[in-house]
């Protein structure tokens, strides 16, 4: 009988020997594939010859904030006074708004802060919680999310100062003290300040309500609701209340005007119609708080992706509109409007034709602040901390001071000062000096 014990270990070794070889051409494919991705991530120049690949210089621009481009300063900001709001805004893009009411600023935190400063000096006057955040799950300190809550503010009148919140609460202090007088509880997340005047204060939920609130005790006097669509932007306009009348904004692109006694609509004009295949495409929010001016006999109304339009405030007849696109207020100043659009590009326009007067882009894609009208000038801020001043009359820069942190409430402006509160929370008060 043959013995075959040698010949079987010869095959087995052959077979092992297969089987490495076999192992090597893998890995050696394995380490193509992985050398590939890291070069076309880390390099894509590499292969920027494929039709199907993109240009890299191209892929990191799109988007990109414009660089800034240095200029011939006119004007200077002068800090009179900074101080410090709790701690800031937080992390949920809260654009909460200062006030004024007479000598006082009042201004708040994401956390529940409310303060009154004494507007020329920055002097603390009174501070006041609404509330503390929601506490982190017991044990889960990895647990990052923002436990801010105080979302819309901060409105004022009536010798009232009103907040809301993410739990949908609307608070009103004592101006002059902050002692609480009353708290109602609404049916969603109040993102934008409430507004008062006339005995009423108007708070708009996020699921589309508007709800006339007693200026005396908080009961409700009446509320009128509003389809809201799929998906919305997260905000809402600040209503107006002016002559007997309220004007509000709503996710699903229409203006309503109603009677601030019974609620009764007035009339309502829908700026856009949703269009396009996808939710993100029938977006037509109109967050911008809506614009009277009365010398001119108008109201102005804008909506993200959609249209930029002038009513008749009685009757709600369509005196001109134009294509634009925003989520941002509307500021007004020398016959002109001014908006930022959602790539950044602040705009003016005549209020009485819509012509176009001037665009500036060299502010594109900073993520700029609403617009802020005064004097000869046009405030914007951006996310990077700067405070940008352009002209009127032609949008030149004329004017630019950093902050200590990044900008998303809108300013505002008394008697030739600008107060800024920045995402951290510092309340800034400057004024525009000539240079010499």
């Amino acid at each position: 009988m043959r013995d075959t014990q040698p010949e079987t270990h010869r095959e087995r070794a052959k077979e092992r020997a297969k089987e490495r070889a076999e192992s090597r051409a893998i890995s050696a494919w394995v380490a193509t594939i992985v050398g590939t991705l890291l070069l076309t991530l880390g390099g894509c120049e590499v292969f920027s010859f494929l039709p199907f690949i993109d240009d890299p210089a191209a892929v990191e621009e799109e988007g990109a904030p414009q660089p800034l481009e240095a200029f011939d300063a006119q004007t200077v900001l002068q800090r009179r006074w900074q101080t410090g709001v709790g701690r800031g805004l937080g992390r949920k893009y809260l654009r909460i708004k200062p006030t004024i009411l007479a000598d006082r600023i009042y201004a708040a935190d994401g956390y529940g802060l409310v303060v009154a400063h004494d507007r020329f000096s920055g002097r603390r006057i009174w501070s006041t919680s609404v509330g503390d955040p929601d506490n982190r799950p017991f044990l889960k300190i990895w647990d990052r999310r923002d436990p801010s809550f105080l979302t819309g503010g901060v409105g004022a009148g009536e010798g009232r100062i009103l907040v809301g919140t993410t739990r949908g609460e609307v608070i009103a202090l004592d101006a002059g003290d902050g002692s609480e007088v009353w708290r109602t509880q609404l049916t969603s997340e109040i993102l934008s300040p409430p507004a008062a005047d006339d005995g009423v204060v108007m708070a708009q939920t996020n699921d589309g309500r508007l709800v006339a609130l007693e200026g005396a005790d908080g009961a409700t006097r009446w509320s009128y609701d509003n389809q809201v669509p799929l998906l919305t932007l997260r905000g809402t306009a600040t209503p107006v209340i002016t002559g007997g009348y309220v004007f509000a904004g709503f996710g699903d692109g229409r203006v309503a005007a109603l009677s601030t006694e019974s609620g009764a609509p007035i009339w309502q004009h829908r700026l856009m119609l949703p269009q396009g295949r996808t939710e993100l495409e029938r977006l037509v929010d109109v967050d911008g708080t809506p614009l009277v001016v009365p010398e001119r006999g108008a109201l102005f109304a804008i909506s993200y992706q959609g249209r930029l339009k002038a009513f008749s405030p009685p009757d709600g007849r369509l005196l001109w509109e134009m294509p634009a696109s925003s989520h941002l207020d509307l500021a007004q100043g020398y016959g002109q409007l001014y908006f930022v659009t959602d790539d950044d590009i602040v705009t003016a326009v005549q209020q009485g034709t819509a012509d176009v007067v001037w665009r500036q882009e060299g502010l594109k894609n900073r993520k700029l602040t609403s617009p802020l009208a005064f004097s000869n000038y046009v405030l914007v801020g951006d996310a990077e901390g700067y405070l940008h001043v352009l002209a009127q009359s032609d949008g030149r820069f004329v004017g630019r001071q950093r902050l200590s942190a990044g900008l998303r409430s809108p300013m505002i402006e008394s008697d030739g000062i600008v107060y800024v509160l920045a995402n951290d929370g510092k309340l800034s008060a400057f004024e525009i000096r000539l240079r010499g």
